[in-house]
């Protein structure tokens, strides 16, 4: 499939069969009580009502800005210098960058539309291998989301696992802001860039990340996967959930062709050729598990014991 073609009726097809996978998936998570049925129906319909309105208002500013390709439309009241280079920009063309709170407030709903109401259903997917090393272990679990953003994955693993101990960073702060919304104070949240982690080495058991590498460069990737082992305990597990790669499966790279080519994802094409499994255990990290769920990619990996 080129770039921007219509899809396949094969491609739809094995779509569709994707799609019923990753609902039987979920709805199996909760009969072997992975996670509660509550998780199911929870999706904030209060606050998208609210929010709808103010996203379909603000569409043509993200046709304009698509059809100008103007991807540095951003807050002229930020500071950018404090920001990497790679970050200073529009992603998915949507107003202000990740670099304001309207951005945030919109962020959740815009995604949902975007994958058609299964972006929480991928999401929590991550679930599973964290909740299976928490029944392994004893006393308090520590736990960091890396790139957490408004938290919608986190909120979800806290509750499946409300004892466990939480923290997350992510670069923006107006992010953070409406993930306290979520996650209320069940989680430390702090303001900082992933490619230097302000904790210790071997901090956490386990240290997860949610769609973030896609919209990192192949060397940021790195820096950011080698902290992540680091504050990880020797024996603790990493867990990335990111985009598809062409990869994995073949058919479908037409989907991936149209979303580089539509959305402003700059690093999405190299993200394709560079395989999580591989990056991972490039900076030393085990593999223990790797799986994929719809539009989504799972692995699992471990650091080291010795």
């Amino acid at each position: 499939m080129k770039p921007g073609s219509a899809p396949t009726a094969a491609a739809l097809t094995l779509l569709r069969k994707r799609h019923r996978a990753l609902l039987e998936a979920d709805l199996a998570n909760v009969r072997d009580g992975v996670y509660p049925a509550e998780l199911l129906f929870q999706l904030p319909y209060r606050h998208y009502a609210r929010v709808a309105p103010r996203l379909a208002a603000d569409l043509p500013r993200v046709v304009g800005r698509m059809k100008r390709g103007d991807f540095r439309d951003l807050p002229t009241s930020v500071d950018l210098q404090q920001y990497p280079a790679y970050y200073r920009r529009t992603f998915h063309w949507q107003s202000d960058g990740y670099l304001s709170r309207r951005s945030a407030r919109m962020y959740d709903l815009g995604v949902e539309v975007l994958f058609g109401g299964t972006a929480d259903v991928m999401r929590r997917q991550i679930i599973p291998p964290i909740v299976a090393g928490a029944r392994t272990q004893r006393g308090t679990m520590r736990i960091l989301d890396v790139g957490c953003g408004t938290a919608r994955g986190l909120s979800q693993l806290m509750s499946a696992l409300p004892e466990g101990q939480y923290d997350a960073i992510d670069l923006s702060r107006w992010y953070l802001q409406e993930a306290a919304q979520h996650v209320g104070g069940g989680a430390t949240l702090t303001t900082g860039n992933a490619e230097s982690l302000p904790w210790p080495d071997a901090t956490f058991d386990t240290t997860f990340s949610v769609y973030l590498f896609h919209e990192l460069p192949r060397a940021t990737r790195r820096k950011v996967w080698r902290e992540m082992l680091r504050v990880t305990r020797p024996g603790g597990s990493v867990v990335i959930m990111d985009s598809l790669q062409c990869a994995d499966t073949p058919e479908m790279s037409g989907f991936a062709d149209r979303f580089d080519a539509e959305m402003h994802e700059p690093f999405f094409a190299d993200y394709q050729r560079d395989d999580l499994a591989r990056g991972l255990a490039e900076v030393g990290l085990t593999i223990e598990d790797e799986r994929t769920h719809f539009l989504s990619k799972l692995v699992v990996a471990s650091r080291p014991s010795k």
